[in-house]
């Protein structure tokens, strides 16, 4: 299929359409089946995302060429990598939706909350690692918060495209809401006397993760169930609002990891426990060898046995 001539910037993106850019985005947006209306291309980065292409055209999706400036403004960044698919807006969760995939999965629900992030890279490196963690959700306030702008989608490689993103009016009642339906709510405070090492992390969990400058709002702070600190070894005192999300949500993941089956260590440790000793290990227990009466043995197939067997 050849591609359509340029078309005006105004017409590239709809007033009721996003745009996903970046090669990874648009990878993972294929991949999680977005409605797709057109995919943009910049004429000298084709060759190398002939793939893309070739894939829109699999599938009917017109592809436009565009100059990698106009690409640039459509998106809002230039961190595009010459290409960015028009998608139909994007589907917003609801709490219910993110306890049922819970559910589905066979597992204790983990939700991360974002009280009111600013800085899109954050936003969209907080939701890269939410994926990778397992998250079953993501909430965040419809007011004081970054857009889900391209921009965040690329710095989430994709991962936003997998995740179930739910928008609440008021965070502080949603938060209240989360707690009756059983998830204890934690966040990071650097007063906080316990480490989030110390911190049980394992059953039904909402990870609260504050904004850069300000940290997590008054009312917000007052929700929560636990309060835990990351200790700082360093100069520096603090972590961005990304990296200490990262941390608070690989360290769930790592407590609530799939355990052995019950009794499988205590198995195996018994059977090493009664397992007889070999000969070196039994003559370093014996210590120097000593003249010894024979000892008699049952017949074979059977256990040795012991001294009071001895012969007379």
């Amino acid at each position: 299929m050849a591609p359509e001539p340029e078309v005006p910037l105004e017409g590239l993106l709809g007033p009721d359409e996003e745009l996903v850019a970046g090669r990874r985005p648009v990878e993972e947006a294929f991949a999680a089946r977005r409605t797709a209306h057109r995919l943009l291309v910049v004429p000298n980065r084709r060759a190398a995302l002939e793939a893309l292409v070739l894939h829109a055209t699999t599938l009917r999706i017109p592809v436009v060429e565009v100059e990698g400036g106009t690409l640039t403004a459509v998106a809002g960044f230039d961190g595009h990598q010459g290409v960015a698919l028009v998608v139909a807006p994007r589907r917003w969760a609801t709490l219910d939706e993110v306890l049922v995939r819970a559910l589905e999965r066979g597992e204790r629900p983990l939700i991360l909350v974002l009280d009111s992030l600013e800085d899109p890279h954050n936003v969209g490196s907080l939701l890269r690692t939410a994926e990778a963690a397992g998250v079953h959700g993501v909430m965040f306030p419809t007011r004081h918060a970054a857009p889900l702008t391209p921009s965040a989608v690329k710095a989430s490689a994709g991962a936003v495209e997998h995740l179930l993103m739910v928008p609440v009016d008021d965070l502080p009642a949603a938060l209240a809401d989360l707690h009756v339906r059983g998830l204890r709510l934690v966040g990071a405070d650097a007063d906080a006397t316990l480490t989030y090492r110390e911190a049980d992390l394992r059953g039904p969990l909402a990870l609260v993760v504050g904004s850069e400058g300000r940290g997590l709002s008054g009312p917000v702070r007052r929700r929560l169930d636990l309060a835990v600190r990351i200790p700082m070894r360093g100069r520096i005192a603090s972590l961005n609002a990304a990296v200490a999300g990262s941390v608070m949500l690989l360290e769930a993941a790592g407590q609530r990891a799939p355990e052995p089956p019950d009794g499988t260590a205590e198995v195996e440790l018994g059977a090493a426990r009664d397992a007889p000793p070999t000969e070196a290990a039994a003559a370093d227990a014996a210590g120097p060898e000593k003249p010894r009466r024979p000892v008699r043995r049952r017949k074979t197939g059977e256990a040795p046995v012991g001294s009071d067997d001895t012969l007379p």
